[in-house]
């Protein structure tokens, strides 16, 4: 097999040696094609249908980058064979996602539920799996037992010591994860925020004494800017009411679907039946679900007979009839929980079922988190400390949404502000 080069839209040309491909070409790799990078998110952006194959390409991408760098400014800090290992560990870091991504990986769909990072180190050390196999003959045993020691962030392997800038340059809070992801989601959601300059960033980084990451003084301004990034990223895109909305119709119909499955009342295809029902799922068996098994499912949901069920499977299919929000700004998940119940007790007056046409949404993004996994400078002080952007963005953030059918939404948003006006701030009054 020869090298090869693939053009990403977002990084231009991708080198990958041989050696790399056919790990890449495994089925299990090959199934990232199939599995939405934004869930739902293309009910708001159109155009924000890539997918986890592309982005972990793009973090692979990054990785080698940054080891490259690194060996550049720093040589002697990273040998070749770890430098390759950091950079397998980029490229399979999504491999166990579930269909749709975040938004499926839930014990509310799967009858055998785990996260993604346990599935995805089931499916890349199985011997039953084509990307096991290939890891095994790529790296060989104690390589790749190596390899999972780096993605476990362990300190050391077989007696050998594991620096922890090498997964830190997987997961942290400036990783290439986040790096590749925030920059390809951007460009296919067409939203506009200015973005920041990864090549800069990558240059910025060295590795201390003590074997962390820090950022040199001048690459601060690459830094707020990626910080400022992710900020906007995730008000205007990720937490974009539509798209917790259509998330919530997703989970909530295939959730129906698995109770109508129980009782009966529906046949599954046998894709849909190992994800929701089948409780002792292997490796394999999960590899081989994907979008493309919910998705050929829902037209013939939306003719179901029972209403719940072909009532957001007609919402997915042709984006009619979506419910409201109610347009309350600062409502807090305590302003929820003391006004839910009235909530309820009203759709049901107003002829509703409450319980399937009450969606409750929850927004929290936890803000940059200096010192316990912050960004370090060169003089070992929080990035934090140096700019008052990045001390903006520190605060926690947290709101809470309800979505209500649209023709009882205004009367009800009236009541509920009525029902939090007396103190919005002193709600252990409400009884």
């Amino acid at each position: 097999m020869r090298d090869r080069v693939i053009r990403d839209e977002i990084h231009k040309d991708i080198l990958v040696p041989s050696r790399h491909a056919t790990i890449i070409d495994t089925r299990e790799f090959q199934r990232l094609r199939h599995i939405q990078q934004l869930s739902t998110c293309e009910y708001v952006f159109p155009a924000a249908n890539h997918n986890r194959f592309a982005h972990s390409l793009g973090a692979y991408h990054l990785a080698g980058q940054l080891t490259a760098s690194l060996q550049n400014v720093q040589p002697g800090i990273l040998s070749d064979d770890d430098a390759e290992l950091v950079q397998l560990a980029a490229l399979l870091h999504d491999i166990g996602h579930p269909p749709f991504s975040h938004v499926l990986e839930t014990p509310e769909v799967f009858a055998t539920y785990h996260s993604h990072e346990h599935w995805g180190r089931l499916l890349l050390e199985s011997k039953d799996t084509e990307v096991g196999a290939a890891l095994e003959s790529t790296l060989g045993a104690h390589r790749t037992s190596r390899l999972f020691a780096i993605m476990d962030g362990d300190t050391e392997h077989e007696g050998v010591s594991i620096p922890p800038f090498l997964k830190e340059i997987v997961s942290s809070q400036l990783d290439v994860d986040r790096m590749d992801y925030m920059v390809r989601d951007q460009a296919n959601t067409g939203a506009q925020i200015g973005g920041f300059d990864i090549a800069r960033v990558l240059r910025a980084l060295r590795v201390g004494d003590d074997g962390h990451f820090f950022v040199k003084s001048w690459g601060l301004p690459a830094i707020e800017a990626y910080l400022v990034t992710r900020y906007h990223m995730y008000n205007q895109v990720y937490f974009h009411k539509v798209n917790m909305l259509t998330q919530n119709y997703l989970v909530r119909m295939l959730a129906r679907a698995r109770l109508l499955a129980i009782e009966g009342k529906l046949v599954l295809s046998a894709p849909l039946h190992k994800m929701l029902l089948d409780e002792a799922l292997d490796a394999r068996g999960y590899a081989s679900l994907n979008d493309a098994h919910v998705r050929v499912s829902i037209p013939e949901w939306a003719e179901h007979e029972d209403k719940i069920l072909s009532n957001y499977a007609m919402k997915m299919m042709s984006r009619r009839g979506f419910h409201k929000s109610l347009r309350i700004e600062a409502l807090s998940t305590e302003m929820v929980d003391v006004v839910k119940d009235r909530i309820e007790e009203a759709v049901a007056e107003a002829g509703y079922d409450a319980e399937s046409e009450v969606i409750y949404a929850r927004i929290s993004k936890r803000g940059y988190m200096p010192y316990a996994q912050g960004i370090r400078i060169e003089d070992g002080g929080d990035a934090s400390e140096h700019s008052a952007l990045i001390r903006s963005l520190t605060q926690p953030h947290e709101r809470a949404l309800i979505f209500v059918p649209e023709p009882i939404r205004d009367e009800l948003e009236q009541r509920v502000r009525e029902w939090i006006k007396p103190s919005q701030s002193s709600l252990v009054h409400f009884e």
